[in-house]
């Protein structure tokens, strides 16, 4: 909600796991996949979202967004937030 009250765009779940999707099928076909939970967490990671507001954005707790990031670090083989969105984007 935050950055749409700062004049961004919202962005549905639905578009956010398409969004990723298709970067991924771009950019790393070889990707793990990740289920389209992470997908969205990911994508909202991408955004510079706080793992807060990423809760509040997917109406989850936040030891559920942090459990989803211990996933995905784990699937992309990364230590950070910034490495998961560099390395799953393919920056």
């Amino acid at each position: 909600m935050g950055e749409v009250h700062h004049g961004g765009a919202p962005m549905s779940g639905y578009i956010a796991r398409q969004v990723v999707q298709s970067f991924a099928s771009r950019s790393n076909p070889q990707a793990p996949e990740l289920t389209p939970r992470e997908a969205e967490v990911l994508a909202l990671v991408g955004k510079g979202y706080i793992n807060k507001e990423i809760a509040d954005q997917l109406g989850l707790g936040l030891e559920t967004v942090r459990s989803y990031l211990k996933s995905i670090y784990e699937k992309l083989h990364v230590r950070s937030r910034t490495e998961a969105a560099m390395k799953f984007f393919g920056s």
